[in-house]
């Protein structure tokens, strides 16, 4: 059984504002609660091709794991992966409009846990949705003071 974990929220801000605070990557520690650093791999900017290592603390344990880029439409659409970490696992932002001056963004993890760690994919997909509602919520409050 895969994990495949989608949670939206409409934040107060034009989309422009919203993908380009989301979308950079010196700000994941300021609205992701687990994470603990990030190094880019490759120059900046954030481009198809580019790599950024993360630190993270998940379910109790330390995860450090090398995201690339895959697809970049900036104010639309960000795809990065990792075949590391406890799984590998890809990451899609989406941005849409949803009135004026207000975003609809999305959020969707998905990967294919392998050997034992398929047995618990049930237990992390409610743990990862819990996790990225309280981010998506924690962005909200950031942009919309």
């Amino acid at each position: 059984m895969g994990v495949d974990v989608v949670t939206r929220i409409e934040i107060a801000r034009a989309r422009a504002e919203v993908s380009r605070f989301a979308a950079d990557v010196g700000n994941a520690k300021a609205w992701y609660a687990n994470i603990r650093s990030v190094e880019w791999r490759t120059e900046p900017p954030l481009a198809v091709g580019s790599r950024v290592a993360f630190v993270a603390v998940f379910l109790g344990r330390r995860l450090a794991y090398t995201y690339e880029i895959r697809e970049l439409v900036p104010g639309e659409r960000l795809v990065m992966s990792t075949q590391q970490g406890p799984f590998p696992m890809e990451t899609t932002y989406t941005w849409a409009d949803a009135g004026p001056e207000r975003t609809l963004m999305t959020l969707r993890n998905r990967g294919e846990p392998a050997g034992f760690k398929r047995v618990g994919a049930p237990v992390m997909a409610r743990a990862m949705r819990r996790a990225n509602e309280k981010d998506l919520a924690r962005l909200k409050r950031l942009l919309e003071r």
